[in-house]
């Protein structure tokens, strides 16, 4: 079976490029690792990963023309995924609050990364324009698309522990609670713009009917 090498790298990188940027996932993994250490780190990651996967599948239905997703719902999900990051962004600054001898609750951050990964719905449209790009990697869109996914799998695994433990290893333990604070600051301003676009969505979507209603009749 042939497969297209140069293909191959340019979605290696592109995949790793578009993991390590500071986006929800990555803050929430490297908020997670300060938090927990890496073993919780691991559990999240899994998480995000298994929501990725749900999205691809979503997405691959989307392009063959087997899901088609109501306008209005998506905007209302993208909402209310917004208003989840912007509690976990709530649960880091009251982690980083707590006296350092407080333990740490282990439990959950599977549970949390997946909702936390799926809650992004627009990621659906992302995988539904990036897949296609690729899938001339073998002459087989099928095994091109095992392909990719499974690339994607350990990309996203590989990529995302290794912002953790850099983010462990080169910030000191005595600023760790600043990065914390900053991980939890960042993830609700990420949902504050996330609720925000959602509502101008949900207005411009209303605005035609409503223009459609007001508008004068000129029928004689």
């Amino acid at each position: 079976m042939h497969i297209d090498a140069n293909l191959v790298v340019l979605y290696v990188f592109s995949v790793v490029v578009m993991i390590a940027m500071p986006g929800p996932v990555a803050v929430f993994v490297a908020g997670t690792g300060i938090v927990g250490g890496p073993k919780l780190a691991l559990r999240a990651i899994a998480g995000t990963n298994a929501g990725s996967l749900v999205l691809i599948v979503l997405s691959m239905l989307v392009v063959q023309g087997l899901l088609s997703i109501n306008e209005t719902v998506f905007t209302l999900l993208k909402g209310g995924g917004a208003l989840y990051i912007g509690y976990l962004g709530y649960q880091m600054l009251h982690d980083a609050g707590r006296a350092a001898a407080t333990p740490v609750a282990t439990h959950g951050s599977f549970t949390k990364g997946f909702v936390m990964s799926i809650s992004n719905p627009k990621d659906i449209i992302f995988f539904a324009s990036f897949f296609p790009q690729f899938l001339e990697i073998t002459p087989q869109p099928t095994v091109s698309l095992g392909l990719l996914t499974g690339l994607w799998i350990v990309l996203d695994f590989a990529t995302l522990m290794t912002v953790c433990l850099l983010v462990r290893r080169l910030v000191k333990p005595n600023v760790h609670r600043g990065m914390l604070r900053v991980s939890g600051a960042l993830l609700m301003l990420i949902a504050l713009l996330g609720v925000g676009m959602a509502g101008r969505d949900l207005v411009s979507a209303g605005l035609p009917a409503t223009m459609a209603l007001q508008e004068p009749s000129t029928a004689l």
